[in-house]
């Protein structure tokens, strides 16, 4: 029996759009909560916290996610076989994605005033929002190679 047969192979191109969509993805479920949040509250206390997100995404996009992103790219540009379509991310990203999802159930559940909360998940998801465009970007470039 042919085991490859049963593995779900894509081109590059594929995991560099899934990757982004991905990103993107998460990033708006988070900035979702974050507007949920505020959503009790005045005009004028929404924009506060929206702009300190806005604030906090900047760093995080810049110093943090984009650098993972370009990382994460320089690897699966040189493939030039089909990979499996989780491989989108590395078995480490896996683990740290566990972590993340496990610290943001506990921030959700925690004390934490969900006001002041909105502003980490403003700035993750924007941040993330934002890096995981990069990804588009470079499925942009791929197609366009193509044709």
């Amino acid at each position: 029996m042919d085991i490859k047969k049963f593995n779900p192979a894509v081109d590059k191109k594929y995991l560099i759009l899934l990757a982004g969509a991905m990103w993107c993805g998460v990033g708006v479920m988070l900035i979702g909560f974050a507007v949920s949040w505020l959503s009790h509250y005045s005009v004028k206390d929404q924009g506060i916290f929206f702009i300190a997100g806005f604030i906090a995404a900047m760093p995080i996009h810049h110093f943090g996610f984009l650098k993972l992103a370009d990382k994460n790219l320089n690897r699966l540009m040189p493939l030039t076989e089909k990979k499996c379509i989780f491989s989108f991310i590395t078995w480490k990203s896996y683990l740290i994605i566990l972590v993340m999802v496990s610290l943001g159930i506990t921030l959700r559940h925690s004390s934490i005033p969900k006001n002041y909360l909105s502003i980490l998940y403003n700035g993750i998801g924007l941040g993330l929002f934002l890096s995981g465009l990069r990804y588009f970007r470079f499925f942009a470039r791929l197609l366009s190679a193509k044709t």
